[in-house]
């Protein structure tokens, strides 16, 4: 069996001090006045030779796990993957480890997920909440947890936050549809309260009441499969035939939605017009293409970082808890207009 390569026998190979490897090893090179060809140099030397730190052995020794837990609603949405993933590779984060788990948008299971992280001496926190989950929240924040929250916010909790202005998209959906001609349009979202789901709501019921017309509203539960919630699209088109325009207020129930509508032979936009929430990286390619409300993934994912960079750099610090010390960001989306939504003039209603 190959002998685990320990810091004493990097040092004894490099010629330096334990003390000094341990250091570069352990991250505190600028607090010892390391120089950057010695880190540069003992960081390729533990590379080259296999070196395995005893990572229980450390976070006890230094407090630090190096690990950053993410709660998403579903790891699997290409949303949260894809900001994932990017949270993941940012060299800001490059000797920090990122464990990620869903929620499912299930209280219990956020608040048990939290619990469970915290316990094993995780370094920071990257959430996107689940309402119901306010105290375990306040509870990081008290104890002064880095920590970034992102996608939807918590009413009452004030910490750092990563967002988009949901309102304004699905306002600005609306009314390129009713400046294009479109009378009847409906919104199809989740029965939910969580903070985005309700502005991407108010959004649209904003532009279509300002226009005078009424809203024409499903709203569906986040549990049901997805066989159910087609029919469920299904049946909503099939008894509300004046509908002329839709904007669907996930990706996952535009994804959906577009089999609804294909199922009923739904032409679009002839019969009607399409717009998602959330740019799927398919919408693109789809006959005809899918106009689409844009989050910005790159800038979301980099905010993300620099927010919990310097938490982390902060941690433990007297003012790393108070509020005003907290940044709040709120990006813009895009609406990337396709051949989905037409001038209604141009469409041949039947």
């Amino acid at each position: 069996m190959k002998k685990k390569i320990s810091i004493r026998d990097i040092a004894a190979e490099l010629g330096v001090a334990i003390s000094t490897v341990s250091a570069v090893l352990n991250g505190k090179t600028e607090e010892r006045r390391i120089s950057n060809a010695m880190r540069d140099r003992v960081l390729a030397h533990a590379k080259k030779s296999g070196y395995q730190p005893n990572l229980i052995a450390q976070s006890l020794r230094t407090g630090k796990s190096k690990i950053i837990a993410m709660l998403v609603e579903d790891i699997a949405d290409p949303f949260f993957a894809t900001i994932a993933r990017l949270v993941e590779t940012n060299p800001a984060l490059h000797d920090y480890k990122l464990f990620y788990s869903s929620t499912a948008n299930d209280p219990q299971k956020a608040k048990s997920l939290i619990r469970a992280f915290r316990d094993r001496l995780v370094d920071g926190f990257i959430i996107a909440p689940t309402p119901g989950t306010e105290n375990e929240i306040q509870m990081l924040l008290a104890d002064q947890m880095p920590m970034v929250l992102f996608d939807r916010y918590l009413p009452g909790i004030t910490g750092n936050l990563v967002c988009v202005d949901n309102f304004e998209g699905t306002h600005g959906a609306a009314e390129l549809l009713i400046n294009r001609g479109y009378k009847n349009i409906a919104f199809v979202t989740l029965s939910s309260q969580q903070s985005q789901m309700a502005d991407r709501l108010e959004g649209y019921k904003s532009a279509i009441e300002s226009h005078g017309y009424a809203p024409c509203l499903l709203e569906i539960a986040y549990t049901l499969s997805e066989e159910v919630l087609v029919s469920q699209i299904k049946y909503y088109f099939e008894t509300q035939p004046q509908i002329d325009a839709v904007i669907f207020a996930t990706n996952y129930l535009a994804v959906n939605g577009l089999r609804a509508l294909q199922e009923l032979d739904k032409k679009i936009p002839e019969q009607v017009a399409v717009i998602g929430f959330d740019d799927n990286s398919h919408f693109s390619l789809f006959s005809p293409s899918i106009t689409a409300i844009a989050q910005p993934i790159e800038e979301i994912a980099g905010n993300i970082v620099k927010l919990l960079k310097k938490e982390l750099r902060g941690a433990g610090s007297l003012q790393n808890g108070h509020a005003e010390d907290k940044e709040q960001v709120v990006l813009s989306t895009k609406l990337i207009i396709r051949n989905s939504s037409p001038a209604a003039k141009t469409a041949k209603k039947k």
